[in-house]
C-alpha cells in the first residue's frame, strides 16, 4: 500500500515545540512506516521521518515569518495532488483546503478532522461528504452536518514518556498560554490549594500574557516558557497533577493523554472531549469551575498513577491509532 500523509507546513512535523496537528501527522507515517507500509510524508523541509519525504519549503511559515503562509500552503497541497496517481490513498491532515481537489483525482481521500477553525469552513467539507470520508478525533467534536466514518483518538508514541510514580508536588500548565487554554485560571487554581504552579507553552495571545499571566509571576507562580519533547517527558512525569481548565469546547488535549502516560492525573474542566480523555476520579477529575478544580487537588491521594498510565496506553497509543487507520484504509479502498 502506497500512503501518502499531508501535514501542515506551520512547524517541522514533528514540532520542535508546538504544533498538535503535526505531531498527529508524524505519528501515523511513523507508525504505518513501522507497519511496513509505503510511506512519502508530504511536510516543510526539515521534517524527520523514516518514510520519503517531499516538500516545498525549507521551514515552515510559523518558524520563518518571511514567507507568505497561503502561498506555502497552495504549492505544498497542489505538489502532493499533483502526484495522487503515484498513491493509493491520501490521508489529509492539513483541514478543508486539500478537500477542493478531491473531486478532480481518481485516488481516494481520508481526512482526520483535526477540529474547526470556525463554522464558516464547515460548507466545504459538506460539498465533499460524500466522498470526504471524514474521521473525527473525539466523538464530542462532530458536526451534525457532515458525515462521518469513524472516530480514531490522537495517538502516541508510548516509549517517549516514562511513567513516574514518584511524583515532585508542584502542579503543572502545560500548553500555548491563551485565554482558551486557561493558563490564569489554573495560577487561580494553584493559589487556592496553595501549591506551586509550573506554566510551560508558548506564548499565543501576548497581551493575555502581559495583562494576566505576567503580573502574578513569583516564587510560587512560574514561566519557564516553551517546553519541547526533551523536557516535556520529565515536566509532565514529575508533576503532581496536570491543570487543564479550558475555556472552550476542546476537540482531543494532547497533553491530557501525555499527562496519563507518564502516570500523572489530570483536573479538566468538563467540556469538549475531556470526558473521552479522562476517567472521573479514576485518571483524574473533571470539574466546572476553579474552586471544584481547587477542592480536587486534595483528592488526588485517591487516585492511583498507574490507572493513569494503563488506561493511556489503551486508549491513545499510536498503535491503536495506525491500526484503526489501517483498517479505514483497507475499508475505503474495498468501495
Amino acid at each position: 500500500m502506497r500512503v501518502a500523509i499531508l501535514a501542515p507546513v506551520a512547524w517541522r512535523t514533528p514540532p520542535r515545540h508546538y504544533g498538535p496537528w503535526e505531531q498527529v501527522a508524524s505519528n501515523i507515517a511513523e507508525g504505518l512506516v513501522r507497519s511496513g507500509v509505503d510511506v512519502t510524508l508530504f511536510a516543510t523541509g526539515d521534517s524527520i521521518t523514516a518514510g520519503k519525504l517531499l516538500a516545498i519549503c525549507d521551514t515552515g511559515y510559523e518558524e520563518d515569518r518571511s514567507q507568505d503562509a497561503k502561498v506555502l500552503e497552495c504549492l505544498h497541497i497542489s505538489n502532493l495532488m499533483e502526484r495522487a496517481a503515484e498513491f493509493d490513498i491520501i490521508h489529509n491532515n492539513f483541514d478543508f483546503l486539500p478537500l477542493t481537489y478531491s473531486g478532480l483525482i481518481k485516488t481516494p481521500v481520508i481526512t482526520t478532522i483535526h477540529g474547526f477553525s470556525s463554522p464558516k469552513i464547515i460548507p466545504v467539507y459538506k460539498k465533499y461528504n460524500s466522498i470526504g470520508h471524514y474521521v473525527s478525533i473525539s466523538n464530542s467534536d462532530r458536526s451534525p452536518e457532515l458525515d462521518y466514518i469513524a472516530t480514531v483518538y490522537n495517538g502516541l508514541n508510548i516509549k517517549d514518556f516514562e511513567f513516574n510514580d514518584k511524583p515532585d508536588d508542584y502542579l503543572l500548565y502545560f500548553g500555548r498560554i491563551h485565554p482558551d487554554k486557561g493558563t490564569a485560571e489554573a495560577i487561580e487554581i494553584a493559589k487556592k490549594s496553595k501549591r506551586k504552579l509550573l506554566i510551560a507553552g508558548i506564548i499565543q495571545d501576548e497581551n493575555y500574557f502581559n495583562e494576566k499571566i505576567k503580573p502574578r509571576l513569583n516564587q510560587q507562580i512560574e514561566y519557564i516558557g516553551p517546553a519541547g519533547p526533551e523536557r516535556r517527558n520529565d515536566l509532565l512525569g514529575k508533576a503532581f497533577a496536570l491543570l487543564h481548565p479550558i475555556n472552550f469546547n476542546e476537540p482531543f488535549g494532547m497533553s491530557v493523554a501525555e499527562a496519563m502516560l507518564c502516570g500523572t492525573p489530570v483536573i479538566a474542566f468538563n467540556k469538549g472531549a475531556m470526558p473521552e480523555l479522562i476517567k472521573h476520579e479514576q485518571t483524574g477529575f473533571l470539574v466546572d469551575n476553579v474552586n471544584e478544580a481547587a477542592e480536587a487537588v486534595d483528592c488526588l491521594k485517591n487516585i492511583k498513577r498507574q490507572d493513569c498510565y494503563n488506561w493511556a496506553v489503551s486508549q491513545f497509543s499510536s498503535d491503536k491509532m495506525v491500526s484503526d487507520y489501517l483498517e479505514l484504509y483497507e475499508q475505503i479502498l474495498s468501495l
